[in-house]
C-alpha cells in the first residue's frame, strides 16, 4: 500500500500551472517543511518534502494555502525520470496530495481567523463550523 501523512508548514505559496490538452487541468506544486521527531545536537532538523496536487485540490490550494501555514496532507508516493538538457537522467520524488487539512493553532498566526468562532479544542487547533472555510 502507497500511502502518506505529513504535517508540516509551507515553504512558499503553491505554484499553480494549467496543462491537458485544452490547459483545464490545475496542477499545484509546493514544498512542504517537515521537522523531524528527533533533533541533533539541540537542533530541530526538517525535510523538504515536494509536493503536487491536481484538478478541484490544486485550485483549494492556490485559493487558501499560503506560505509558513501548517497543514496535514494525506496522498501517495510518486517516483519518476527524465533526462535533462544535456542527456543526463534526473530522478523525481514527490508526493501525490489527495487532501490538504488546516492544521494551524492560535499561537502560529490564526488569531485573527479565531474572532470567528472564538474557540479552540484541547490541543489549541481552532474549531470551524462545518462548510464554512476558516481562511475566506
Amino acid at each position: 500500500m502507497n500511502k502518506v501523512v505529513l504535517m508540516g508548514r509551507l515553504t512558499k505559496n503553491p505554484e499553480i500551472k494549467y496543462a491537458g490538452k485544452d490547459n483545464d487541468m490545475a496542477v499545484a506544486r509546493y514544498t512542504l517543511a517537515v521537522n523531524r521527531r528527533y533533533k541533533r545536537d539541540g537542533e530541530q532538523e526538517a525535510d523538504f518534502i515536494s509536493c503536487v496536487t491536481f484538478g478541484n485540490s490544486a485550485e483549494f490550494a492556490q485559493k487558501y494555502l499560503h506560505k509558513g501555514m501548517r497543514i496535514v496532507i494525506d496522498g501517495r508516493i510518486s517516483t519518476g525520470s527524465y533526462k535533462d538538457k544535456d542527456g543526463k537522467t534526473i530522478y523525481t520524488t514527490d508526493v501525490v496530495v489527495e487532501e490538504h487539512e488546516f492544521a494551524q493553532n492560535k499561537d502560529s498566526g490564526a488569531e485573527a481567523n479565531l474572532s470567528r468562532t472564538g474557540k479552540t479544542d484541547k490541543d489549541g487547533f481552532m474549531e470551524v463550523p462545518d462548510g464554512e472555510l476558516p481562511f475566506d
